[in-house]
C-alpha cells in the first residue's frame, strides 16, 4: 500500500509539472468565470467574449445578493464587470426616494412633480419612458409629497408598464409588482430569474429576486433595474410626510441604462444626456429642485403627448444607423441618501 501511494502521488506531481509548462507556454487556459459579451451592435464591444472575473462569475446567480458580471457595452473598455442587481440609486440615471434623480450628467437634483399625474422621464424618437407619481399634501404644505408609482414604456408600436400595487402595510413576503405588454397583464412567476420574453424577442422581463425587484431589458435600447419599496415609518418620522395609517406609499427605486440616445433626447431624466445640457440645479443646494411640470407633464401613463415629447413609432427602425452611444455607467457617486449634492461627476 506504502509503494503505491508513494507511486500515484509521484504520478500526480509529474502530471502537475507537465500542467504547468502547458499553461505557462499559454497551450492551456483557466476560465474563472462564464462567458459573456455585448449584444449591441453600435458598441465596440460587440459579441466580444469575455471571461467573468472570480468576483461575479456569471450573469445569472441564483443568489440574490451575488453581483452579476455583465460588459459595459457603452463602454470603450472592453472588460466584464460586477455590478449588483437592485437600482444604485446614487449612479447616474437613478430615481428613487421622493423622487431624487441623478442625471447622465452625475448631478443629484429633485423633481417633484404632482400626485396622480403622469410625467415624461425620457423621450426620445427610439423610447419615451413615463411615470406615475403618487403622494400626499399634508395640511400647511404648499406642494405634494410625491413618489413614482408605475412606468409607462413605449418603443416602435410596443408599449409595456409596470408598476408598485398599493399596500395597507408593507410585506415583503407579499409580491408587490404588475406588469402588463401591450394593454394585456403579465403574468411572470415568481422567483429568482423567472423570466418572459415578448415574442419577438424585443422585450426580456426578468426577477432580479423571488419577489419586489426585476430588470427590463429593451433590446438595442435600454436596460432598467426596479425594486419596490414601501416609506418606512422612519422615513415618515426623519421627512413629517404624516402617512395614513392605511397606506405605506409602496413605489419604484429605478435606475436606467441605455444605448443610444439621440443628442435630442428631452423628458425629466432624459435631458440630462445631452451633451450640450446645462444643469439648471444648483451646485451646493441641499435639495436642488427643477420645475417644469407643464413640459413633461403627459395625459397617460402610455401617452407620448407633452409639449417636449419627441418619442415616434417609426423612429425605432430609422434609429438604428448611427445613433450616439453615451457612457454614462461607469460613473457612480457612492453614499448615503443626500450623497452628491453640489457634485458633478464627469468623465
Amino acid at each position: 500500500m506504502g509503494l503505491l501511494a508513494k507511486k500515484s502521488s509521484s504520478n500526480n506531481g509529474g502530471l502537475l509539472a507537465i500542467f504547468l509548462v502547458f499553461a505557462a507556454s499559454g497551450l492551456v487556459q483557466v476560465v474563472h468565470g462564464a462567458l459573456v459579451a455585448c449584444p449591441y451592435q453600435r458598441s465596440p464591444c460587440f459579441r466580444k467574449k469575455m471571461s467573468c472575473p472570480d468576483e461575479c462569475p456569471t450573469n445569472a446567480p441564483t443568489n440574490p445578493k451575488a453581483k452579476v458580471c455583465y460588459v459595459n457595452c457603452n463602454s470603450p473598455i472592453c472588460k466584464p464587470e460586477c455590478r449588483n442587481r437592485k437600482p444604485n440609486c446614487n449612479a447616474p440615471g437613478a430615481a428613487c426616494l421622493d423622487p431624487r434623480f441623478i442625471g447622465g450628467d452625475g448631478i443629484v437634483f429633485y423633481f417633484h412633480g404632482k400626485s396622480k399625474e403622469h410625467f415624461s422621464l425620457v423621450s426620445d424618437p427610439n423610447l419615451q419612458i413615463n411615470a406615475r407619481f403618487i403622494g400626499l399634501r399634508p395640511v400647511g404644505r404648499t406642494r405634494d409629497f410625491t413618489w413614482i408609482q408605475a412606468l409607462g414604456l413605449l418603443f416602435g408600436s410596443k408599449s409595456f408598464s409596470l408598476e408598485a400595487t398599493r399596500a395597507a402595510a408593507w410585506d415583503p413576503e407579499i409580491d408587490h409588482l404588475r406588469f402588463s405588454y401591450n394593454g394585456e397583464e403579465l403574468a411572470i412567476p415568481e422567483g429568482m430569474l423567472s423570466a418572459w420574453e415578448s415574442p419577438d424577442g424585443s422585450l426580456r422581463v426578468e426577477r432580479s429576486s423571488d419577489k419586489n425587484s426585476a430588470t427590463v431589458t429593451i433590446r438595442s435600447i435600454a436596460e432598467i433595474s426596479i425594486n419596490v419599496v414601501p416609506v418606512t415609518k422612519e422615513d415618515d418620522r426623519i421627512h413629517n410626510y404624516r402617512l395614513p395609517s392605511d397606506d405605506c406609499f409602496a413605489h419604484l427605486e429605478v435606475q436606467f441604462r441605455f444605448y443610444g440616445l439621440l443628442p435630442e433626447v428631452d423628458g425629466v431624466l432624459g435631458r440630462t444626456y445631452r451633451p450640450d445640457f446645462e444643469n439648471p440645479a444648483k451646485p451646493g443646494v441641499a435639495m436642488p429642485m427643477v420645475g417644469g411640470e407643464d413640459k413633461f407633464r403627459t395625459t397617460s401613463l402610455l401617452a407620448a403627448d407633452c409639449a417636449t415629447c419627441i418619442f415616434s413609432p417609426v423612429a425605432v427602425t430609422r434609429g438604428q444607423q448611427g445613433l450616439a452611444v453615451v457612457d454614462y455607467g461607469t460613473l457612480d457617486c457612492t453614499g448615503g441618501a443626500t450623497s452628491g449634492n453640489g457634485i458633478v461627476c464627469r468623465r
